[in-house]
């Protein structure tokens, strides 16, 4: 199991105890909490959270509810007493990402928070994006989506005519883009939002555990097994499932969830009752499927099914047109989070983030901005400001970066497009080194000078620098050795 920093909260001391001695003995940085309020102020410094459903004062769902608005990329487990499963599957159905019943099992224990552990390195790679506008006008765009050009407007036309249809979606896009933001745009625009949104990040769960997951599983079915647990399907019943990197699914797993699919009806794992439930299913890939089942990977026959209603989200590079309106959003809710007076950006730095290819999309020019926010000398950010893996400019002195469109239009091309031959031939006079090559040096330098300045601002404080730089203590520490920042000539 990989080794994660996890929060306990409980107001039972022995009970917190036990907890804290299991997961150190697996590996884990234990953090403790004896309120909800104390859980609500350690949520920045940890990667998953173990918290009791009730508790004086502020309880679990009020540190569930805090953590999913401010720090949504957190999974939370929940801990109930014999009895209350139903609040815990309540809990769930608002987001909690499971629960332990108690008097609990160490195997039971290990299992839930390996899966949590799996989420949260998933959600670090893909952290719920900060594009829902805080009011309806914070933003041009519609359903929560900021963005107002061509390939905008056809999202929101297939959104508005299937959302309330049961048809089933096959998300598709570049890692970044924003699918699950669209699959929830889908659930608000439809008759059943005011039902569950059950979402689960399919390469986050082990194999092995993927059919108790989807399916529940009933007492006794396997070792750990204390007693019966509903899987996504039956929480979801009435509501909404999301099943995000759908490409992720085992190949033994699949025919199982077509059946599912198709019948709308499953049994748990070691039942025999069968259950049917009434689910919207959308799901969400980065990967081509249709080349996945040529390969053999993915059964075609499921492959039709999902893809009822394909719904293809563009990279940035392909809307950069949405750029500027993104960046005035994105400066506003970091303005909110960080508490800094970021005024806007300046049209030269609009130009500078328009010319950049975007390989991380979305995602990636959110942390741009963020990491500039950060370190912004300025009322506006400027160009001079932006924290790009490329520096400014980098475009402007790299011309054949570029490649003709079918429109005849020029395109920025992407990295993954020059082979080291074509990059180490075509620029051999720009640079003494392959644009690869550069485009690594320059992210060591900026990781470097990110780093030292973080470290300058905290006096040396390893943790409050992680913090600031919104990254783990442990994957700091890795970059630091990396860079030869833990010398002490450093």
């Amino acid at each position: 199991m990989q080794p994660a920093k996890i929060l306990v909260a409980d107001d039972e001391q022995n009970l917190r105890r036990v907890l804290v001695a299991l997961l150190k003995r697996d590996g884990h940085e234990v953090l403790q909490a004896a309120s909800g309020l104390e859980a609500i102020e350690r949520l920045a410094d940890v990667d998953v959270v173990i918290t009791d459903l009730r508790m004086p004062g502020a309880d679990g769902m009020e540190v569930l509810r805090t953590a999913s608005k401010t720090h949504p990329h957190v999974p939370v487990i929940m801990i109930t007493a014999y009895g209350s499963v139903g609040q815990a599957v309540e809990a769930i159905k608002a987001g909690a990402f499971d629960y332990i019943e108690k008097p609990f099992e160490q195997d039971s224990i290990r299992t839930i928070v390996e899966k949590a552990i799996g989420q949260a390195a998933a959600n670090r790679i893909a952290p719920r994006s900060a594009l829902y506008p805080a009011t309806e006008g914070d933003a041009k765009g519609r359903f929560g989506l900021v963005g107002h050009s061509t390939e905008m407007h056809s999202i929101f036309t297939v959104i508005e005519r299937v959302a309330d249809t049961p048809s089933t979606v096959l998300i598709t896009g570049e890692s970044g883009t924003g699918k699950e933001l669209v699959a929830k745009a889908l659930h608000e625009q439809s008759g059943r939002k005011n039902q569950p949104f059950i979402k689960i990040n399919c390469a986050a769960i082990p194999k092995t555990l993927m059919e108790s997951e989807l399916f529940g599983y009933e007492k006794g079915a396997f070792t750990g097994a204390t007693s019966s647990k509903p899987g996504r399907f039956e929480l979801a019943d009435c509501g909404t499932l999301f099943l995000d990197e759908i490409g992720e699914i085992p190949v033994e797993m699949q025919v199982k969830l077509l059946r599912a699919i198709q019948e709308s009806e499953f049994e748990r794992v070691g039942g025999i009752k069968t259950i049917k439930v009434d689910v919207r299913l959308i799901t969400a890939t980065n990967r081509d499927l249709e080349l996945e089942t040529q390969r053999g990977n993915f059964r075609e026959d499921l492959f039709y099914r999902l893809n009822v209603v394909p719904l293809q989200i563009p990279p940035l590079r392909k809307r950069t047109g949405d750029i500027p309106l993104l960046a005035t959003h994105i400066i506003k809710k970091f303005n909110e989070r960080l508490k800094t007076t970021i005024g806007g950006i300046t049209d030269d730095a609009l130009a500078a983030l328009e010319q950049h290819t975007w390989p991380g999309n979305i995602r990636e020019l959110e942390n741009v901005l963020e990491r500039t926010i950060l370190f912004c000398k300025h009322e506006r950010i400027e160009r001079g400001d932006l924290q790009l893996q490329l520096p400014p400019g980098a475009n402007d002195a790299i011309p054949n970066l570029s490649r003709t469109t079918s429109s005849g239009a020029m395109a920025p091309l992407d990295l993954d497009d020059l082979d080291d031959e074509t990059t180490s031939g075509e620029l051999a006079g720009t640079s003494s080194g392959s644009l690869k090559d550069i485009v690594r040096a320059e992210t060591s330098r900026v990781e470097r000078e990110l780093i030292v300045k973080a470290l300058e601002e905290t006096g040396g404080n390893v943790t409050q620098a992680a913090r600031l730089l919104k990254i783990s203590r442990k994957s700091l520490q890795m970059k630091m050795k990396e860079l030869g920042l833990r010398d002490k000539d450093s």
